[in-house]
């Protein structure tokens, strides 16, 4: 496994680790190296080229490294993980754990590999619910920073016609691909590394699962990629601090927020008042 590791200013390793979060990783294990020097240890894929083009393009400002780790120590998290309860009748399951379907409920298996997204984090959890609660029959979705794909597979699960699926981390295309091939609906999941600046229509259903310095980075182009009569649905922000996330994506208005354990999803449309 090829681990990722940035040195950082202590004072500056929350600005770091929010780089890195917005690479779509599934965890940070933070290391004191020195007086007020901070390793952060991640993963964003097994590829050495790609995870040295994204680094260098993302990561100028402190110096990185990669180093091949172990990894069945790596991944000793995966015996604890557990299957996550969206709904009374909407489960997400690691590929891994055994369970038994129970009868009118719907299962989205995930593997989440070296990118973010087990359905375990709350702003998942806020998406998915959201997600589904504004899918319409054969909507169209784009799912912004999709990581392992968890609201693409799942938006077409529940019935969308396609999901877009877009991810600067290389690691997600292939990740997101086999559960859109586990849940049986890779026909209409679409994984790619495409910038967002280069998405050039409109979706019914916008949803964007990233920290809120990269949310209003790329405010623009959501608000561009949003139909007139679809609606945008941001999580990763603060329950007491997204309102300056709601400004930058103006002319879009909230028309609904929902939150879980000191995190919140909002849902904005075009129409709202």
């Amino acid at each position: 496994m090829l681990a990722l590791v940035v040195s950082a200013p202590q004072d500056e390793v929350e600005v770091a680790s929010d780089v890195l979060w917005s690479l779509g990783v599934v965890a940070i294990e933070e290391r004191v190296v020195a007086e007020r020097v901070v390793e952060l240890w991640t993963s964003i894929g097994d590829d050495l080229d790609d995870v040295t083009n994204v680094a260098a393009l993302k990561l100028q400002r402190w110096p990185w490294r990669c180093v091949e780790v172990d990894e069945s120590v790596a991944d000793t998290w995966r015996d604890h993980a557990e299957p996550v309860w969206i709904d009374s009748d909407l489960v997400v399951c690691p590929t891994w754990v055994p369970f038994e379907q129970p009868r009118g409920v719907t299962v989205l298996r995930i593997e989440p590999g070296s990118t973010f997204g087990l359905g375990d984090h709350p702003t998942t959890v806020l998406s998915l619910r959201a997600l589904r609660r504004a899918l319409r029959t054969d909507a169209t979705v784009l799912d912004v920073g999709s990581g392992s794909g968890v609201l693409a597979v799942g938006a077409c699960v529940l019935g969308a016609s396609t999901a877009i699926a877009i991810d600067i981390a290389p690691a997600s295309v292939s990740v997101a691909r086999a559960n859109a091939i586990e849940n049986g609906v890779v026909d209409r999941v679409q994984p790619s590394t495409t910038s967002l600046t280069d998405i050039d229509r409109t979706f019914d259903i916008v949803v964007a699962n990233i920290l809120a310095p990269t949310l209003i980075e790329l405010a623009d182009d959501l608000v561009r990629v949003t139909a007139s009569t679809g609606v945008l649905i941001v999580s990763g922000v603060l329950i007491d601090r997204h309102q300056h996330v709601e400004d930058a994506l103006r002319p879009l208005t909230r028309v609904r927020r929902d939150t879980l354990d000191g995190w919140a999803a909002i849902t904005l449309s075009h129409g709202a008042s």
